[in-house]
């Protein structure tokens, strides 16, 4: 299948976080679609952010979906409204029905996990590069963060609006070492919420700027299975 890969960011990310993910698709002769969402806009909800994928995707077909981190509330609405091959939901948040993604922390038990793996990592609380990218190349890591955007809170009020998950195929790719949504949540989540076990990587949160030929390996031998 001659894929074309639609790159969903999280929170206050832009397209630059896939840029190295993206290089490598494109040498393998693959076509990339990396989104910037309009995450600094108070007036764009998760309806707004979907609205965005489409408009980039415009008439391309044979999608992969791969969306990171909070990208996960924003793919499944594109999947409910395009025809989509895969979805690969990237150390994504999952989404129930009804709730909003403000209520997500709470509602996974996200807290106690958090402070269980940050007593376990001895780490700074005031330690952005370790709690999220101390997998990732320390230049690559700084220049991530120097492009950080603000993230408006409007997506996070209202309630996913899905009855239900889309009718597409699904997988899970973890990464291991994510210190931000640590691996033994993850695994809980993804198996009570989409009934799934995940495949798993090294990484922390940015496994796309950390390891971005095993993941682009691991996306084609998802698409080599459609």
């Amino acid at each position: 299948m001659m894929a074309t890969y639609v790159l969903i960011p999280g929170a206050g990310a832009g397209p630059w976080c896939w840029h190295l993910l993206a290089d490598e698709l494109r040498r393998r002769g693959r076509e990339v679609v990396a989104v910037d969402l309009p995450c600094d806009d108070d007036e764009a909800g998760l309806p707004e952010y979907a609205d965005t994928v489409l408009r980039a995707v415009g008439d391309r077909r044979e999608l992969v979906l791969v969306a990171h981190s909070f990208g996960g509330f924003t793919a499944p609405l594109v999947c409910d409204r395009l025809p989509v091959r895969l979805l690969v939901m990237l150390q994504a948040q999952v989404p129930l029905p009804g709730e909003t993604p403000g209520e997500w922390w709470a509602n996974t038990g996200y807290a106690a996990a958090r402070l269980a793996q940050d007593e376990r990592d001895g780490r700074d609380p005031d330690d952005t590069t370790a709690l999220f990218l101390h997998d990732t190349p320390p230049e690559l890591a700084a220049e991530l963060l120097s492009r950080g955007r603000e993230q408006s809170l409007t997506p996070f009020q209202a309630p996913w609006p899905l009855a239900a998950w889309p009718e597409v195929p699904t997988r899970f790719l973890l990464a291991r070492d994510d210190r931000f949504l640590p691996a033994d949540f993850m695994r809980r989540v993804v198996r009570e919420r989409l009934g799934i076990t995940p495949d798993e990587m090294p990484g922390d949160h940015c496994p796309m700027l950390g390891h971005p030929v095993e993941l682009a390996d691991r996306l084609e031998a998802y698409a080599l299975e459609l």
